[in-house]
């Protein structure tokens, strides 16, 4: 989400699409928000503004507080085109940075997108080293992102690679997404391995940091947000559609019992 590169390192990576994955008796549930209410948890820190250069992707929207809210047991993430400090757009970011982070585990939310030209929805991780390295060393995981409204959702990997260059690896499935999904990554020493609805469509392999993917052996936190323009879905805002919402009915982190 932070920025998108030009290529891709494919190499020591792999894609294993359709597989449908149940519950698994091994995972333990570690945290979660399921936004029953009535206010958003202390344990998400909100972003303000519009960042550097548009959260590096210039994007269009100011982000504020005042575009999320509890209702009906869901977080509900409000874009509106509105003018604040410049800005012609507003929506909310939000973050569990500096309150909780996890490595490895099964990291997942139920989520409905809206459905606007020049939208950005996403529920993605970052390291927590990015305050001390930097972006794309600390390392990125998009466990969803839509553009534009269109019928596919991305899941996306971006890092460093071994000659510093920035690298990503994503794959993408069709869905309909403006009902709920259960957008989810299973993330282990080996493999991130991408999810919706419990199908696979995804997979990536970190064993021993191949590909310069060490940095997908620490700690990240989960970030929500529901951006407006930006390079990736670009800058025709489809204005009459807006205000649009993007609700997350729970966030659940599992990890591996001992």
């Amino acid at each position: 989400m932070i920025a998108r590169a030009m290529w891709s390192l494919l190499a020591g990576a792999l894609i294993l699409g359709g597989t449908v994955r149940g519950a698994d008796d091994n995972w333990e549930l570690v945290w979660s928000d399921e936004f029953d209410g009535p206010e958003v948890s202390d344990e998400w820190v909100f972003e303000t503004g519009n960042g550097n250069d548009g959260w590096g992707n210039n994007e269009l929207e100011f982000y504020q507080r005042e575009n999320a809210r509890i209702a009906d047991g869901m977080l509900i993430i409000t874009a509106k085109k509105e003018s604040r400090d410049g800005f012609n757009y507003t929506s909310a970011r939000l973050k569990t940075q500096g309150r909780k982070s996890w490595k490895y585990g099964r990291i997942e939310a139920r989520i409905e997108l809206p459905d606007f030209r020049g939208q950005w929805p996403a529920f993605w991780m970052l390291g927590d080293s990015i305050t001390e390295i930097g972006w794309p060393r600390c390392g990125e995981i998009d466990i969803m992102e839509n553009i534009n409204g269109d019928r596919r959702v991305h899941g996306t990997a971006h890092w460093s690679a071994e000659d510093g260059s920035k690298a990503e690896y994503g794959g993408e499935i069709s869905t309909t997404i403006t009902r709920f999904h259960v957008y989810a990554i299973e993330w282990d020493e080996d493999f991130i391995r991408w999810f919706v609805d419990g199908r696979k469509y995804h997979e990536m392999r970190i064993t021993d940091g191949v590909n310069g993917t060490s940095a997908f052996h620490e700690p990240f936190f989960i970030v929500l947000n529901l951006a407006v323009g930006g390079r990736w879905p670009g800058f025709d805002v489809e204005n009459r559609k807006l205000p649009a919402e993007m609700r997350v009915d729970y966030v659940r982190v599992y990890q591996k019992k001992q």
